[in-house]
């Protein structure tokens, strides 16, 4: 905080600072919000019998068993189920870091026609909510004979209008001296995307990329409309397998929760400074 004058006196007076120890004390209780679901997650995966989940205090009693854990990677289907979120993820991320790089470059750069209008298009899109497209895009799913593949899982969100946005904002802030130079050396659109924009552009594609898997990765409503099949199941619908009519298989589907959440977990743990650069991205201008 900037220091002040006093009109009496004229003196400048130093500036008032944040204590330290009650930051640290706010930053604590935000973290702890935020770890006490996980926390209790992994309680009630960890007893044996479904628990009382009224209070938090009774589940610490005890006692605590592995059990879960283990019928639920003894199951059959399960490691298909994780590939399968795997094998979804790992697709659709790829496509929006490579194709929305490539419409954000070219909003960005290029003065094509309706350049402004496509740009609205895309913002509009993003206020649209996903319910609102299920019964269409359902629809031309099963016009395609995509029912019961992979396709409907990846293809209708390869590439998403957030990331188009992102994409576009950020590349719109680089300099353009290197991509000049580029051209002047002969170099065409594909090069200049894939040798300096993309490389200019890693902290924002990580950023996209880890978004972008968590998403897919936690994605319900689509696999769940798009695929009959067992062995085409994303993790996520197979979780649904211990939610009953009349009760629900608590213990087992916090174990299996858990585990879904590992992937996500060690992304941010091992992209965390990648992370925190690209949303930073932009903020201070010098």
């Amino acid at each position: 905080m900037a220091s002040t004058v006093n009109p009496a006196s004229g003196a400048r007076r130093s500036p008032i600072r944040f204590p330290r120890i009650i930051l640290h004390v706010v930053l604590i209780l935000v973290l702890l919000g935020m770890v006490f679901p996980l926390l209790w997650m992994i309680v009630i995966s960890l007893r044996e019998q479904n628990p009382d989940l009224t209070s938090f205090l009774p589940l610490l009693k005890g006692p605590f068993s592995l059990r879960n854990y283990a019928d639920v990677l003894s199951l059959n289907s399960f490691d298909v189920y994780f590939l399968n979120s795997i094998l979804v993820a790992v697709a659709v991320t790829a496509g929006n870091v490579i194709f929305c790089t490539m419409v954000g470059y070219a909003l960005a750069r290029r003065r094509i026609p309706g350049r402004s209008f496509l740009l609205l298009t895309v913002i509009a899109t993003l206020m649209i909510p996903p319910q609102v497209i299920m019964i269409p895009l359902y629809r031309l799913i099963v016009n395609l004979h995509w029912i019961d593949t992979y396709w409907a899982l990846i293809i209708p969100t390869l590439v998403t209008p957030f990331g188009i946005f992102l994409m576009r904002q950020y590349v719109q802030n680089l300099p353009r001296d290197m991509e000049e130079a580029a051209r002047l050396d002969g170099a065409g659109d594909w090069r200049i995307i894939f040798s300096i924009i993309m490389p200019l552009s890693r902290p924002m594609l990580i950023v996209l990329a880890v978004y972008q898997f968590l998403t897919t990765w936690n994605t319900f409503l689509y696999p769940f409309l798009f695929v009959n099949r067992d062995d085409r199941r994303t993790l996520m619908v197979g979780l649904t397998s211990y939610l009953g009519n009349q009760s629900v298989d608590w213990g087992h589907l916090m174990a299996g929760a858990s585990i879904s959440a590992l992937p996500v977990i060690a992304l941010f743990a091992i992209f965390q400074k990648q992370i925190i650069q690209g949303m930073t991205a932009g903020a201070v201008k010098g």
